[in-house]
């Protein structure tokens, strides 16, 4: 495999440089299931596996290499066979779509790496849903990628334009296509997102039709579709593991399991973004620290009143906000415990040696 059709470029050539002398080679993890990868390299695919050394350096789990890395390899020696390429170090990620791991657990995961464009996916069914594609439009542009929102299953809606209309009033600064994934009808208005070297991913909840899509984009069937419950549009998860494939005119496309649970994690940027329109009102308000609810002179209120925003979208911007500023007390509130922690230990050490002594 050339890697330059896996996005290879002057760009990493040179992140990977320390690692020339080393006798690694570059390689791009493809597949990721568990802890079991498969890496892209020039010699050909192989199954990988994580160099005790890197596992052990990790301090975070999203340290560890995830599906559309860039990392260094050492490959098997010649008698080895079809051993596996042991991973021994990732490069330095463009972007990372990160989500805050389940169950509360204050680790987060990386769900993909280094991808350029995310197809943000909504169903124009019963899964259309604004006030969760600003909440995926958040965390895209915290990535450092830049979404677009697909409105899949056009050919099941009456009023198309209408869907349209009400996501772009909310998706500020990005494109928004109709389209159906099944019928093909609007697919063609993808092709210029999908450049060779240029990797898309996608996101939206189970069922919305981000496996039917790829199985158009690439020509043939390459994962697993069920059908949604007929009451409210919900699906199963058919993709099990993520994985990057090429596409036939050469762009790349990462799918992931859907996910239903996702928080915010450090995602004020992405939030400025996604409400923008909100920030630019805000400059005008009477007071600086305004919480736009019940202060005279608040320029958001007046903006609804006269009906230019709608209250929703700004009870939306304030459940999120209300959300990161949660999940990043969590995460002071975890640092703070492992302060404890090393506090502790270190106390525990200090009464030992004079014991000891």
């Amino acid at each position: 495999m050339d890697l330059h059709l896996l996005g290879w470029d002057a760009h990493w050539r040179e992140l990977f440089t320390p690692y020339v002398s080393q006798s690694l080679l570059p390689g791009r993890i493809v597949v990721e299931h568990r802890d079991a990868y498969r890496i892209e390299t020039e010699p050909g695919v192989r199954p990988g596996a994580l160099a005790g050394r890197l596992r052990h350096l990790a301090e975070r789990r999203s340290d560890l290499p995830a599906v559309g890395d860039f990392v260094g390899v050492r490959l098997p020696e010649r008698d080895a066979g079809d051993g596996p390429a042991i991973v021994e170090a990732v490069l330095p990620r463009r972007t990372a779509f990160v989500r805050r791991a389940a169950g509360g657990r204050p680790d987060d995961q990386v769900i993909a790496a280094n991808i350029d464009t995310v197809f943000v996916m909504t169903g124009l069914d019963h899964d259309f849903n604004v006030r969760r594609t600003e909440r995926y439009l958040a965390a895209v542009w915290e990535s450092g990628a830049s979404p677009v929102v697909l409105l899949n299953k056009a050919d099941l809606c009456q009023d198309v334009e209408h869907k349209v209309a009400e996501l772009q009033s909310v998706a500020i600064g990005v494109d928004v296509h109709a389209l159906s994934a099944l019928t093909a009808d609007g697919v063609d208005a993808l092709a210029g997102y999908l450049r060779p070297g240029v990797t898309v991913g996608f996101v939206g909840s189970s069922g919305v039709g981000k496996s039917t899509l790829l199985n158009r984009l690439l020509g043939r069937a390459v994962q697993a579709t069920a059908g949604v419950r007929t009451h409210d549009s919900r699906g199963r998860h058919t993709t099990t593991h993520r994985e990057l494939f090429v596409l036939p005119q050469g762009g790349l496309v990462i799918d992931t399991p859907g996910m239903r649970e996702f928080a915010l994690s450090d995602a004020d940027e992405g939030l400025d973004a996604v409400f923008a329109d909100l920030d630019a009102l805000a400059v005008y308000c009477r007071f600086a620290d305004c919480a736009h609810r019940v202060e005279p002179g608040c320029a958001v209120r007046g903006a609804v009143e006269r009906g230019e925003i709608s209250a929703d979208r700004v009870a939306s911007y304030e459940k999120l906000l209300k959300e990161l500023r949660y999940e990043e007390s969590r995460g002071d509130q975890g640092a703070a415990a492992e302060r404890k922690r090393q506090g502790r230990i270190g106390a525990k050490a200090i009464r030992r040696m004079k014991r000891d002594g």
